[in-house]
């Protein structure tokens, strides 16, 4: 008995780390609990750390401080990884559009933050975490408190204040989303099935869309010639899987020579169709056909880690097997494949080819989820050491007094992004699997969210009944103010409603938000446009909320 009283009563490492991992599956469970299709989610473990630092827990700050910017580290680093291999793609087309707008949400926020600092008494800290929690952003907090530990004195003890100040405005900052979907909806009278249906028309002018095509030759020019001059003629246009010629089809091998009447299948795009008309014939956009015959496709995993890295030209599958690769997919990404198209630890391509060469294509590429799953240890700690480096330099803005800097959140966050972009650097692949990279982002958030409850709970409910309500008020103002502003004027130009819903979520970083935004309807236009927003946003959160920092001091 004496023993679990020490560990309960007096802080120290062990019964620092009991109350943490209490505070984890505890706060876990809260995040469980459903209200009318809304949870809280991971966000639960931070309102977890505020009841048990409430009851008087024994902890060592020390210990806390360390593992909440370690946690941080591993959240913001998995993120990046996780959204490099669309994060430069997104701001293309449609995506530059929805960029814009969550940009506006994310500096409409930071004005009417900055505001609220000018006409109030409260510090820069509590402002700076009730703007956090406003927009249900993790990270910008975490890079927020590290800024303000790093000041000193009165401002490294007001860290606490600025997670007392996410907690109070959090649970509004999912509402608020939620609210502005439901009242967009009913001010402009939004009917979802013609929202639906002006999506799925879009889908058919989508240029950059892979889809399955038939191109009859009929250009006199490449009559009698072999399909390894058509690659390349049209390499970056065309990946050609077979030909339909008298009603049987062959394999589309380079040494196959090209007759007048013969179609081609393959894999395009749309924009590439009227050159594809010039060069080859008529063309028509087809549905996914079952092969069949002596052909047959599979979808096999590249985990040869001597293969990649190299292009589909230096592998040569085409020209060892009588077999094409016609898509590649990467990070829920389809590449339309080229000969210069490098391939990466991880990719899956569809191969095309004779049935009998399928299982040796399988064992050179490898084909092996058990290789796969192995992690990358290595590259993940020497990608999180130059973040720190990174976020460890000054950046000198005209006008702040002191320089800002990315920090423990932003520098490996923007190498994690450019990392995941590449895939590799020379010999070194970064590379990491779906199940580890979410292990790793959901320990990270955990971690953070726990010591920053435990940190700051202790004067919660003072601080509620002292004043606390009006941080509240001015969380929701930071929430529905751009949010509101930016839809109205976005569905005034007629942007589509779901592409709205999943944009305005994406730019407040709030999956809760887009659970219920999937669930107005059932297409993957809200997703889509979360993803393609998600990684600006979140880049702007974490320095914005630095510049906010150093502009209010």
């Amino acid at each position: 008995m004496d023993f679990f009283q020490t560990i309960f009563t007096k802080p120290g490492l062990t019964s620092t780390l009991l109350i943490l991992c209490m505070t984890a599956f505890g706060g876990i469970l809260i995040g469980k609990l459903e209200f009318k299709k809304i949870k809280l989610g991971i966000a639960g473990v931070l309102f977890s750390g505020i009841l048990i630092a409430h009851l008087g827990f024994p902890i060592d700050e020390h210990v806390l401080h360390f593992l909440r910017d370690f946690g941080l580290i591993l959240f913001v680093y998995s993120i990046g990884v996780d959204m490099g291999p669309r994060f430069f793609s997104s701001f293309k087309k449609d995506g530059l559009t929805l960029n814009v707008m969550a940009a506006a949400i994310v500096l409409l926020g930071f004005v009417v933050a900055y505001v609220i600092f000018r006409v109030t008494d409260l510090s820069p800290a509590v402002i700076t975490g009730i703007m956090c929690g406003a927009v249900t952003n993790t990270p910008s907090l975490g890079a927020a408190q590290q800024l303000l530990t790093e000041q000193g004195g009165e401002l490294a003890k007001a860290a606490a204040d600025s997670g007392m100040g996410y907690a109070v405005a959090y649970p509004f900052g999912i509402l608020g989303i939620i609210i502005t979907m439901m009242l967009i909806r009913l001010f402009f009278r939004i009917n979802v099935d013609k929202e639906i249906e002006n999506y799925n028309e879009s889908l058919g002018g989508n240029e950059t869309k892979l889809q399955s095509v038939e191109i009859t030759v009929s250009n006199p020019n490449i009559f009698g010639k072999e399909v390894s001059y058509i690659k390349q003629v049209v390499d970056k246009e065309l990946a050609v899987s077979r030909i339909l010629r008298g009603g049987d089809y062959i394999l589309a091998a380079d040494q196959e020579v090209l007759q007048q009447g013969d179609i081609l299948l393959g894999v395009s795009a749309q924009l590439y169709i009227k050159n594809l008309q010039i060069k080859i014939g008529d063309v028509v956009v087809t549905g996914k056909k079952e092969i069949s015959g002596f052909l047959s496709s599979a979808n096999v995993l590249l985990t040869n880690r001597k293969l990649a890295g190299k292009t589909i030209d230096q592998i040569g599958i085409y020209r060892r097997y009588p077999a094409n690769i016609t898509r590649i997919y990467r990070s829920g990404i389809e590449i339309l494949p080229t000969m210069t198209t490098t391939l990466e630890l991880g990719d899956t391509v569809k191969v095309v080819g004779k049935k009998d060469c399928i299982e040796d294509i399988k064992k050179e590429l490898g084909n092996s989820v058990k290789e796969l799953a192995k992690p990358n240890i290595f590259s993940v700690f020497l990608g999180i050491f130059v973040g720190i480096i990174l976020g460890s330099i000054p950046i000198f803005i005209p006008g702040i007094p002191a320089p800002a800097k990315l920090g423990l959140a932003g520098g490996p966050l923007l190498i994690a992004i450019l990392l995941g972009n590449r895939g590799r650097v020379g010999k070194m692949n970064f590379y990491m699997t779906p199940g580890a990279n979410l292990l790793m982002k959901e320990m990270g958030i955990v971690l953070f969210l726990s010591c920053v409850g435990l940190l700051s709970g202790g004067k919660f409910v003072h601080t509620i009944m002292n004043g606390g309500l009006n941080w509240l008020l001015y969380g929701v103002l930071i929430t529905l103010i751009p949010l509101l502003t930016v839809t109205i004027v976005a569905r005034f130009f007629r942007i589509n409603y779901l592409k709205i819903c999943g944009c305005i979520s994406g730019a407040m970083t709030d999956p809760p938000a887009l659970e219920f935004a999937n669930g107005i309807a059932p297409v993957q236009i809200q997703s889509t446009a979360y993803a393609t927003v998600y990684p600006l946003t979140m880049f702007l959160r974490i320095l914005l909320t630095q510049v906010f920092i150093l502009v209010t001091l």
